[in-house]
């Protein structure tokens, strides 16, 4: 009886091992927190993130807020991701500015943090920000406007729709670039609300969807119906907003709207005229790159490099259009379709 029960000591124990064994193995757990769950924009990025996950044997733990500005839901997934002993997470912040505690709470907690497409205000406050050069894309829509008007530029009307009243960093830095583009003297390049151009009709707010870029235009065309050029946050707004331009009669090709994001359907309208430029960005590789870096710290406590000089890594923007202008390098909606999204 002895024997067997040392027997039995020596089998627990090995069954022991084989778990901590196990565990040691146990994949590194990731984050991916986004805005909202069904914009395809975030769709893409997650497809980016989950197939990234599975090359490098990650365990993925994704997030989103229920609306766009739900900054109580992304503190309760980071809560979470600290929680569950995460090596990191890669955030598209709501609110700018009003995570920065909670993000500064994972940091604290040794927990890597990588901003996609919004950077934080400050950008220092995560370890890195993997992003387009929002400004960039806003300053390509702009400058292309500006030259398919030509002198009738000096006169524009212009409608902004804009994305939420709290003017996370994406936003205004898309607002500003396009402004700037167009030869507007912004003030504050910081915020919007502040030029006095006698071209700018408005700023309405769009949520980024396509309702909400429709009841915008209608509310702008009541202020202003000789508008000629529309300004949208995204391309869901913008599509919105051509339902209020048809409905207003004002589809033959009178006004010029721009947009930002470059999905499918978004390019596809560029393609069938009803944005006349688009500025593409890569979701799908900001994600993929985001997951590497944490991966590389999980491994070794190696944190990745930004440009200096933009104090983020640039992923990416490029002009989409059929009707390209001298002086704006762009590219075609058929060769867009071949990289886009959604």
């Amino acid at each position: 009886m002895k024997t067997n029960h040392r027997l039995l000591k020596a089998s627990l124990a090995g069954v022991t091992a084989v778990l901590m064994s196990g565990s040691a193995f146990a994949a590194d757990i990731v984050g991916l927190i986004t805005k909202t769950e069904g914009n395809p924009f975030f769709v893409k990025m997650r497809e980016g993130a989950e197939a990234k996950a599975k090359e490098l044997g990650l365990e993925l733990q994704s997030f989103a807020g229920k609306f766009d500005g739900d900054n109580e839901g992304q503190v309760r997934a980071i809560e979470s991701l600290i929680s569950a002993g995460a090596k990191g997470f890669a955030i598209v912040p709501s609110d700018s500015s009003a995570i920065v505690p909670t993000i500064q709470q994972a940091r604290d907690a040794g927990l890597l943090v990588i901003v996609l497409d919004t950077p934080l205000e400050p950008m220092d406050a995560a370890d890195a920000t993997f992003a387009t050069d929002n400004r960039k894309a806003g300053q390509l829509i702009g400058e292309w406007a500006a030259k398919t008007l030509g002198d009738k530029a000096a006169d524009a009307k212009i409608a902004m729709l804009d994305l939420a009243t709290n003017q996370p960093t994406v936003e205004y830095l898309r607002d500003q670039g396009f402004m700037q583009g167009f030869g507007i003297d912004v003030k504050d390049p910081n915020r919007y609300g502040d030029e006095d151009d006698p071209r700018i009709c408005g700023h309405e707010m769009t949520g980024g969807a396509e309702d909400g870029g429709r009841t915008a235009m209608e509310t702008l065309l009541q202020k202003c119906p000789d508008i000629n050029v529309v300004y949208t946050i995204n391309e869901p707004a913008a599509a919105g907003a051509w339902e209020a331009l048809k409905a207003a009669g004002k589809d033959d090709g009178s006004v010029t709207v721009v947009s930002i994001d470059g999905g499918c359907p978004g390019v596809e309208n560029v393609k069938a005229g009803i944005i006349g430029a688009t500025s593409q960005q890569y979701p799908l590789k900001m994600a993929s790159m985001a997951l590497e870096a944490i991966a590389a710290f999980a491994k070794d406590g190696t944190k990745p490099t930004v440009d200096t000089e933009l104090g983020f890594l640039d992923t990416g923007a490029t002009l989409i259009t059929d009707k390209p202008v001298e002086g704006v390098e762009s590219i075609t909606t058929d060769e867009g379709l071949k990289l886009c999204w959604g």
